[in-house]
């Protein structure tokens, strides 16, 4: 069952041509980080999956480049250089360092127009990078510049699949891929007609936001066409909210990998976090993020999930995608239109959800209520 799964990836979800490079990338746990039995056992078969992954690769392409690195220890931290010299060049990266832009893209704090000055040098050695990739790293890549480089720039297909469980093989992955994709882009049409959006949970959790002049985008597994970027497991629609606009409370029950021993009540007001309330530990987890940098508390994303085959809610990779629920992310959005810049990007899944789209015209309309969807999508 694994192995076809993995086959799956290379055919299905990513389309590997014979000739194509294709990269798969895992990270190793520091000595110094603190894991529990179960999530050092998760990080042990991570690797090994990696490295299955790489072999079963062997048989479509024999230009299969498989990696493994420290651990970043946050998700949306980019990668290290030694994995941007792997995927882009010697020539590119001397080049990025020489201008004294490398360590600007690393640390996230590159401004635009040096931004646009990076982007020329690696479009220039774009024919040498990778075509498809495999990322299986514990902490995620997706919201980085090497990511959106590659996807964006370069064409490169790239499948993200931080935390990932052998287990979902067998749940989330083990999906008709066309049926998802129908539905999730049906509903990211619905919810582009919206401006604004408002939801509300039984928990307590509630929040406004505006969507002006931001695109909902629709995760669908299928990423096939050059430059195709999401997640696998896949499904959901996800956007990043107007800077400045997210306002409310959420009450968050579960932690990215654990249900949480009590609920912690996070205050936003005007697209940040401005209070943490609670006695659950993991309050001091997160407001030591929010005060490493202040873009670390921007609210970065509202997704809402399409997969009726997830169903595990103490894995972000796969609960932020069960049918009917809603996440909302705190820190980078700058990968998928936003503005915020930052080493950090974390999800929190909330459940039966009622959301309210309100358009330009100020007509509202329900997309979900108590988490089923207004109409069959």
């Amino acid at each position: 069952m694994v192995t076809e799964s993995i086959r799956a990836i290379y055919t299905t979800n990513l389309g590997v041509k014979q000739g194509e490079r294709v990269l798969v990338f895992t990270d190793r746990a520091l000595a110094n980080e603190v894991l529990d039995a179960k999530d050092h056992d998760r990080r042990e078969n991570l690797r090994d999956i990696a490295f299955l992954t790489a072999e079963v690769g062997k048989s479509f392409t024999k230009k299969v480049v498989f990696h493994i690195y420290p651990s970043t220890l946050s998700h949306g931290a980019e990668p290290p250089e030694e994995l941007w010299r792997l995927v882009f060049g010697e020539r590119a990266i001397n080049t990025l360092k020489k201008e004294g832009l490398l360590t600007l893209l690393l640390t996230k704090n590159i401004s635009d127009r040096e931004m646009r000055q990076a982007e020329a040098i690696v479009k220039k050695q774009k024919s040498l990078s990778v075509r498809a990739v495999i990322a299986l790293a514990n902490y995620s890549t997706s919201h980085t510049r090497f990511r959106d480089f590659l996807t964006r720039v370069c064409g490169a297909r790239y499948a993200s699949m931080p935390l990932f469980d052998v287990s979902m093989f067998e749940s989330s992955m083990d999906i008709d891929w066309k049926a998802l994709a129908k539905r999730t882009k049906a509903i990211a049409k619905t919810v582009n007609h919206a401006e604004a959006i408002e939801v509300k949970t039984p928990n307590g959790t509630h929040f406004s936001l505006s969507k002006k002049g931001r695109k909902a985008l629709a995760d669908t597994g299928i990423l096939t066409r050059p430059g195709s970027f999401g997640n696998l497991p896949a499904g959901e629609v996800f956007l990043a909210p107007l800077e400045g606009s997210t306002s409310g409370q959420l009450v968050l029950q579960w932690s990215p990998v654990r249900e949480l021993g009590s609920p912690l009540t996070v205050t936003v007001r005007d697209g940040r976090v401005v209070k943490i309330e609670g006695r659950e530990p993991y309050a001091d987890v997160l407001g030591a993020k929010f005060a490493e940098r202040g873009e670390n508390a921007n609210i970065a994303e509202l997704g809402i999930g399409t997969n009726e085959k997830a169903k595990r809610p103490d894995n972000i990779l796969e609960s932020e995608k069960i049918l009917g629920t809603i996440h909302v992310a705190f820190g980078d959005n700058s990968s998928f239109g936003g503005s915020v810049k930052t080493a950090f990007h974390q999800d929190f899944v909330f459940f039966r959800p009622t959301i309210v789209l309100i358009d330009k015209g100020g007509v509202r309309t329900t997309l979900m209520k108590d988490g089923k969807f207004a109409n069959s999508s």
